[in-house]
């Protein structure tokens, strides 16, 4: 039983996911998401915090400011988004998604 070349991709693709908070809606099916993790220091072994950010593609517009999304690499969509919306974990709280 050999799974097919499309299966391998996708279960690729999805151990690949990473969670982060929507920090830009202001473009029409973009958002920009960061993604917080930690890193050794190569000399010291301290811990530091470290951030990054992706740029994605929501198709239904459907995540807002301050959400916690689910977010997959997929095939380059623009020059710099290459990730599309997984799902929203968490909306944003009323107060945040308020005042922006």
């Amino acid at each position: 039983m050999s799974t097919s070349k499309e299966q391998r991709k996708t279960r690729q693709a999805l151990s690949r996911v990473k969670i982060g908070v929507v920090v830009s809606d202001k473009r029409d099916k973009s958002r920009a998401v960061e993604v917080d993790y930690q890193q050794m220091h190569a000399k010291y072994g301290k811990y530091l915090r470290r951030q990054a950010k992706f740029h994605v593609h929501d198709e239904k517009n459907e995540s807002k400011v301050g959400d916690r999304v689910e977010i997959a690499p997929c095939r380059p969509l623009s020059k710099t988004k290459a990730w599309r919306l997984v799902r929203v974990v968490e909306a944003a709280p009323e107060a945040l998604a308020a005042s922006v």
